[in-house]
Formats: C-alpha cells, structure tokens, sequence
C-alpha cells in the first residue's frame, strides 16, 4: 500500500497549522497523488435539522491536480457523483466537480446527465445566504438555469488535511515537439509493459480557456494539469508512445483557481510522446461533444 504524508494542514480559520504550502506544490510537482481528510459536524453541514452533533470524517480523492505558476497547487474531485450521505445518492444524476485550492478555498461545478439541456443564459446568480448552515460562506455563483451550474465557497471545516502519496517517478519529458527534455522514451516504455501506472503533467492544457475572445491563450498563466493514465500502447516498430487519460477537469489557470461563467470544461484526452494531446471535450450546458488537438511540452510519470 502506499504511504500517505501531510504535506500541509490547515486549521478550521485556514491558518497554516503544519507542513506548508510550498511542500504540498513540491510534491504535487513530482507526480505525487491527492487526497484531503476534513471534519465537520453532522448538524452543521448533513442535516442541519438534526441534533446530532457527532463529528464526521471525509477523505476525498483528487484525481486531477492543478499546479499554477509552479507554486499554487489546487486539486479537483474528477469521478464523483453527489452523495446523500449516509442513505445513498443525492436526488439528480450529475457530477460533482469539487474543488479546493491549497489555501482552503472551495468551489463546485454541476453538470447534469439526466435530461435534456436547460436553456437558461449563463451568468451571474443570486448567492445563497445558506442561513442554517453557518459555517458555509457562498462567495458567488453562477449559471443556475443553466445545465451547468457552479459556485465559489469556503466552508470552515474543522481541519483540512492535504495528503499526498509521493510514490510516483517521473522517468521522460519532452516539449511540445516532442524534444527530450529528460529521461527517456526507453524508461517509460519499459516500465508501462512491466505493469506500471502512467501519469502525465501536461503544460498549458487549459490555455485556450480565456475568460473573453480578446485574450490572447499566449498569455494564459503557466500551469500543468496532471492526471492518471489508462489505457497505454507502444508502437515497437514506429516507437509511437500515447495513452487515454482519465476524465480531466479543465479549468481557466488563475490563482485561486475559480468556477465561472464557460471557463471551465470536462472531458478525455489522448497523449502521445511527441506533445500531441487530442482532446474529446464536453461543453457541460449541452452536452455536446466536440473533438481538437492542441500541442503541449508533457512529463510522463509511473508509479
């Protein structure tokens, strides 16, 4: 079993209380995996209704990191759906795109798959004062009739605890070309037909997410969306390395990273070793599925 390791803690006033936020981005630069353990109290955030007031714990799991400007690291809930804890499912079929940043602050985006898309016009919505539970301060949101909606929070848990399994070695990069960079096709060829999980850092992945078509994606923040492999293949004779990905979350690189109106999307991506990244996105208030290509300098990482 892996180890997992704090790299960074938070209090419930988000004050650092161990470890530290560049620990948890230098191991989040190396490959390493995500999870975050909070606590909160039943009647404060499951049923505000009840008199239980027993303590409940979450681990969560980040399939999708986020390091921006190579300093600010943020992780996103890629393959969950919502939770009615502790009976079941919540009441329509959807993602729940959960997101925290390392400073604690939170967000969501909701795409729903059970129906015909809404036809609400994105924008601005009214925040929600979320009066019984007090300890969830909405900051904004947006596109409530809409397929797709999201918000931007914080909710003061009792502690946030970031956990990383540093386990993984990075074994190749190259640029966007293709160009070595480090490591060596060989390296990961090797380890991927030994039965190695791949994992790749793609640089600039989410560039093309510009607030307005004024902007130019040139001038996108620097960031690397990292992300596990799953179905990997070698070309022996043409020496043609390329992988599916895991869904993928993109998000518009900022700091804090933030939901907003169309800067975000979801979708699979198919890496190859000589920085083609073919995408297979989802546009969450239609649910149309569009595909593109784009080139990105990649590290490749195996575990």
């Amino acid at each position: 079993m892996p180890l997992w390791e704090a790299a960074l803690e938070l209090s419930a006033e988000r004050a650092i209380a161990s470890g530290s936020e560049r620990a948890l981005a230098d191991a989040i630069r190396r490959g390493a995996s995500l999870r975050i353990y909070t606590e909160f109290r039943h009647n404060e955030h499951l049923d505000p209704a009840s008199d239980n007031a027993e303590i409940v714990q979450e681990v969560s799991d980040f399939r999708v990191t986020y390091l921006v400007d190579d300093h600010w690291t943020a992780g996103i809930m890629s393959q969950r759906m919502p939770i009615a804890s502790p009976s079941g499912f919540g009441p329509r079929a959807s993602m729940s795109f959960f997101m925290y940043n390392q400073d604690g602050q939170q967000a969501i985006a909701r795409p729903y798959l059970d129906g015909p898309p809404a036809t609400g016009a994105p924008g601005p919505a009214p925040v929600d004062a979320h009066d019984d539970m007090p300890k969830y301060c909405e900051q904004d949101r947006y596109d409530d009739d809409t397929n797709a909606p999201s918000s931007n929070f914080v909710y003061d848990f009792e502690v946030y605890r970031f956990l990383v399994s540093d386990v993984w070695r990075q074994v190749y990069a190259h640029s966007d070309q293709g160009e070595p960079l480090s490591g060596s096709l060989d390296a990961l060829t090797e380890a991927f037909a030994g039965g190695c999980d791949v994992k790749v850092a793609v640089r600039g992945l989410c560039a093309d997410l510009a607030p307005s078509p004024t902007e130019d994606p040139a001038d996108a923040v620097d960031h690397e969306v990292f992300v596990e492999c799953g179905p990997c293949y070698y070309s022996t004779e043409r020496r043609i390395f390329f992988a599916g990905s895991q869904p993928v979350v993109r998000v518009q690189p900022a700091i804090p990273l933030w939901y907003r109106s169309r800067n975000w999307d979801f979708g699979w991506l198919m890496v190859r070793a000589d920085g083609l990244v073919a995408r297979w996105l989802c546009d969450p208030y239609t649910l149309e599925f569009r595909k593109s290509e784009q080139r990105c300098a990649i590290r490749w990482f195996v575990r």
